[in-house]
């Protein structure tokens, strides 16, 4: 069987094609259309200063249906004041030329440089050859995920297919993401971005749509973090062609949403371990806590405190940094009543640490994952949050990016 893409889900198709915003013949632009009127629903970043396509976006969307989805990277298209809107509703506009639709039903998406307007020359030639080139298969699918990247060393992609009754249904989604990754994304109404794209054959309503796309960002996108930078132009959207599975039954409901969360947390997790100069992934779970609220605050704190990512790149089993990191939080927590695990040993438990192998921690630290388990006794409230260590080449590609 062939593996599932972007393109499995019945009824899309997706095009690629170097338009010169990037340096070099990197693809830049990005079409991916419906062959219908898709059921649709998207979600962007909470961030004040929002790019334009943001600000355009939400009104695409707000209908709750979509045609598709036009993107440039090389260019984030932010605050570029009201030029940028216009920009963003020029790709609408070309794009829905090549869908044969009308431009409310294109949302568009940028990311890249912030404070420099579009190309649209560029932009329009991009459009046009991207439109030339749709396809629907696999190399179409790595096409659009390639056009998307801009600091990313890897393309980020996921796709699961299930049963619904005797039906079945495709869910798959692509994203791009490496630095300024801090994402808080809220519902509708070389800078790098996370963006997310997701496809689906299934047939669901649009409320319900936006209601597991809201829940499956939480305890995905919304639990990852690099630099805890919230971008202006976070975007993750999803289209539901209504081909296969009809999405109505309690059971269909639970089915769909476990596949969306099972494909979205796949790609937060690819997000983390791509981030900007990192060497390895790190999952902070906390279990045990006071509340949801208190268990997701401390392992965002644990996630994004330096200090902890620089000792994850040292391969250093330095608990204090952790411990204090939950502590200065406003959540909930005593240290007398936690216990804390670096890759399934105990370090620290009841206010002290445990006697344990430094050496033989360290070489466990050295792995492409690893896992910190802090269980703060307090309750019985669980988060987990994808992070990644903190090396030189961060500071690096930070330092050149713009310059």
């Amino acid at each position: 069987m062939a593996a599932l893409h972007l393109l499995t889900p019945a009824g899309f198709k997706a095009g690629a094609a170097a338009a010169g915003i990037k340096s070099g013949r990197q693809p830049d632009v990005a079409l991916l259309l419906c062959d219908v009127t898709a059921t649709a629903a998207a979600l962007f970043t909470s961030n004040k200063v929002c790019a334009a396509p943001v600000k355009i976006g939400r009104q695409c969307v707000a209908g709750g249906k979509l045609r598709g989805i036009v993107v440039n990277s090389g260019n984030a298209n932010a605050c570029t004041g009201k030029q940028g809107e216009r920009d963003a509703l020029a790709m609408c506009r070309l794009a829905a030329k090549v869908a044969g639709c009308e431009a409310r039903l294109i949302l568009p998406s940028s990311t890249g440089i912030i404070g420099q307007t579009l190309p649209m020359e560029k932009v329009r030639r991009g459009i046009e050859r991207a439109g030339r080139s749709l396809g629907e298969s696999a190399k179409h699918a790595a096409g659009f995920a390639d056009a998307i990247m801009t600091t990313d060393t890897r393309r980020k992609s996921a796709a699961v297919r299930c049963k619904i009754g005797r039906e079945s249904m495709t869910l798959a989604g692509v994203c791009k993401g490496s630095g300024m990754i801090g994402p808080r994304l809220i519902a509708a109404g070389r800078h790098a971005t996370m963006l997310a794209y997701l496809t689906t054959d299934a047939k669901i309503a649009p409320p319900l749509l936006r209601r597991c796309l809201l829940a499956a960002a939480e305890q995905s996108f919304n639990a990852v973090t690099v630099d805890d930078h919230t971008s202006t132009n976070d975007t993750v959207a999803i289209l539901a062609s209504g081909f296969g599975a009809a999405v109505e039954s309690p059971r269909a409901v639970k089915v769909f949403a476990a596949a969306l969360d099972a494909v979205c947390q796949d790609l937060a997790r690819q997000i983390a371990a791509d981030g900007e100069g990192a060497t390895k992934m790190v999952r902070i779970n906390v279990h045990q806590a006071k509340s949801e609220r208190d268990a997701k605050m401390i392992a965002r704190a644990i996630a994004n405190s330096p200090l902890v990512k620089c000792a994850m790149h040292g391969n250093d089993p330095n608990w204090g940094r952790i411990v204090s990191a939950a502590g200065m939080c406003l959540a909930a927590f005593d240290p007398d009543k936690c216990t804390l695990q670096l890759q399934g040993t105990a370090v620290f438990r009841g206010g002290q640490p445990v006697q344990f192998n430094t050496a033989a921690i360290s070489r466990a630290l050295a792995a492409k994952e690893v896992v910190v388990d802090l269980r703060c006794g307090l309750g019985a409230a669980s988060a987990t949050v994808w992070t990644c260590d903190l090396s030189k080449d961060y500071v690096t590609i930070n330092a050149e990016y713009h310059t």
